[in-house]
């Protein structure tokens, strides 16, 4: 077996064995709706479900943003990830192994930096939380105790702690990994070794408590750290990575992912402490930002889980400012948000402390909008003088102006300017004007498809259908029938997979363009009208596919007679009588034989 058979193979295993609607559902809530799942799509905003699993051609398509394709290609779009990558993935949650692979350099590299990266990180956490547990860690264990981590807490989120220098030295981790055989070069781009100017390595972290971040898949990406005794600054996360991208990364998602999508809702808070405080008084929803503010890349992870975010804050000014910048990506992902402060002087941790549990949670459920919340914030800050609302209408400018998208913009517009009294052009004056927002280019492109004649269409309709019938559609000339029409390109692909002896639709949709019209009309095609079914189904199917061979039969008769006739009109046109007689045969021989 040559390497490429073996490599193709496995491809094919993989895609076999990984179920799309699980792969799929561990990150968007989909429900059952006949043969089909469906959900909110995970690529663009939207409040009613347009985003279609189907469990039997696995493949997926969402009618809102025309996004479509296979396990691959989900895996790859919503994990920013290569093929080799995505295949690399799915391989090893279905416990399958990769032969040798087939890749360029670049993607070779690639992947084996991944896996460097992936490797010392999990290490690190491994010997930060060993290091904890051990009689040297006692210092930093009794400063969890103080702060109210029980051990449950610590073993559940994987805490660990970083030795001071005189403890540890000042390479503990470092030298360790390096010691395991681990390329330096490969701890450093995880941010845990720092490069001294004078050559040699030191360790970041120092003297920390230390939170490994996960991905959703429950793999360590990154650290954040708290400083255990005096010094600056007081909390620390690794830099971007590979692996690590803070604006796409929340605190706390992996572990309370669950939770989260069975409540629907998602408690924000701001700092890793935050979290693991409320998680120690049992709120096991709550996910924090990693010293970043929201990104919409953040609403729109949670919104794969959840209906509805609030956050918690305690009430400063950067925490109030981050919560206004959110608005418009709020508003953007169509996520609910809302807004609970806690009273002057508190924090998660002290107010639970001194509340319960029950209080907080009360305070939670009363949590006002977030875009009233924004005009409460602004009036208390400016008045409502002339001068006051002046000054806010600058602020809420900036606000409307993070939006980039245009209803999003009018929305806020209007809604601000009827709670300052104003008109919406008032307001307006002085915000740049949005830039023409091009659409996709499947919009407007599938009207060929859409356009063709009607036996045609169906012709191309039954073959995608029912690709088991495509070699009979075939003999019976269905490529002359749909020659110069628009279905031309998903022919081509149809009878390339069949000689290859793989049609099947998520191969079918794999070999169409991404973003294309094809590949839209067929994931819909597939969506709304899959040919599953039992026996009498098949038996109601044989007998469509014989009045489609039929028909396809007469078709290619009706335009072989016609394109006959033409030749005979121009041969007697011309005067040639010896082409003219031999043409008059032709035809009298396809009448006999008809």
């Amino acid at each position: 077996m040559t390497v490429d058979t073996e490599w193709e193979e496995v491809k094919t295993r993989v895609r076999e064995a990984a179920d799309i609607v699980q792969v799929i559902g561990d990150l968007v809530e989909l429900k059952k709706s006949g043969s089909r799942f469906t959900g909110l799509c995970p690529f663009h905003a939207e409040k009613t479900p347009s985003f279609s699993v189907n469990p039997q051609g696995q493949f997926f398509h969402c009618f809102g943003c025309g996004e479509s394709g296979d396990v691959f290609s989900f895996v790859m779009k919503y994990n920013r990830l290569t093929f080799p990558e995505a295949l690399k993935e799915l391989a090893q949650r279905y416990h399958i192994d990769l032969p040798e692979p087939r890749l360029n350099d670049a993607d070779r590299k690639r992947i084996r930096q991944r896996d460097e990266l992936f490797r010392v990180n999990q290490e690190a956490a491994r010997m930060y939380q060993e290091y904890l547990a051990s009689p040297k860690g006692e210092n930093a264990r009794r400063y969890l105790d103080k702060r109210g981590v029980p051990e449950e807490v610590r073993s559940f989120f994987g805490i660990g702690y970083a030795p001071d220098p005189a403890a540890g030295g000042w390479s503990f981790v470092t030298s360790r990994l390096q010691n395991m055989n681990i390329p330096l070069s490969a701890v450093e781009r995880t941010g845990l070794a720092v490069k001294k100017d004078r050559g040699g390595y030191y360790d970041r972290f120092r003297d920390r408590i230390l939170f490994p971040i996960r991905n959703i898949q429950g793999r360590v990406v990154a650290f954040s750290g708290r400083i255990l005794g005096e010094g600056q600054p007081k909390y620390m996360n690794s830099p971007e990575s590979p692996i690590f991208d803070k604006s796409r990364m929340l605190f706390g998602l992996y572990q309370y992912k669950d939770k989260i999508r069975e409540t629907r809702r998602a408690i924000v808070v701001e700092g890793n402490f935050d979290l693991i405080l409320l998680a120690a008084h049992g709120l096991a929803n709550v996910v924090a930002p990693l010293g970043t503010a929201l990104t919409r890349e953040h609403i729109r992870l949670l919104r794969g889980y959840c209906d509805e975010v609030v956050l918690l804050f305690d009430g400063d000014s950067a925490g109030l400012n981050a919560a206004m910048r959110s608005v418009p990506f709020f508003l953007a992902e169509q996520v609910d948000a809302r807004v609970a402060v806690l009273p002057a002087g508190h924090d998660p941790d002290s107010y639970i402390r001194e509340n319960g549990a029950s209080a907080t949670g009360k305070l939670i459920d009363e949590a006002g909008s977030l875009a009233e919340f924004v005009l409460n914030t602004l009036s208390r800050r400016h008045g409502m003088t002339l001068s006051g609302k002046n000054k806010m209408i600058g602020e809420l400018k900036e606000i409307v102006k993070a939006g980039d998208d245009p209803v999003v913009r009018s929305l806020m517009i209007a809604h601000f300017s009827e709670k300052l009294g104003i008109s919406s052009a008032q307001f307006e004056q002085g915000l740049p004007q949005q830039a023409e927002v091009k659409q996709p280019a499947w919009v407007s492109s599938p009207a060929g498809l859409n356009n063709l004649p009607k036996k045609e269409r169906q012709s191309l309709d039954f073959a995608i259908l029912y690709p088991e019938y495509f070699p009979e559609l075939l003999a019976a000339g269905i490529e002359k029938v749909l020659a110069d029409t628009a279905g031309m390109n998903i022919f081509h692909v149809l009878e390339a997979l069949t000689e290859e002896g793989l049609l099947t639709p998520d191969r079918l949709l794999e070999n169409l363009p991404e973003g294309s019209a094809e590949r839209r009309y067929v994931a819909e095609l597939l969506i709304l009208g899959d040919g599953s079914g039992g026996d009498e189904k098949e038996g109601h199917t044989r007998r469509l596919c014989d009045e489609m061979l039929a028909w396809l039969r007469e078709e290619q008769y009706r335009r072989e007679v016609a394109a006959l006739q033409k030749q005979i009109m121009q041969a007697q046109a011309s005067g040639d009588e010896a082409l003219l007689m031999e043409l008059l045969t032709r035809k009298q021989k396809m009448g006999k034989n008809k």
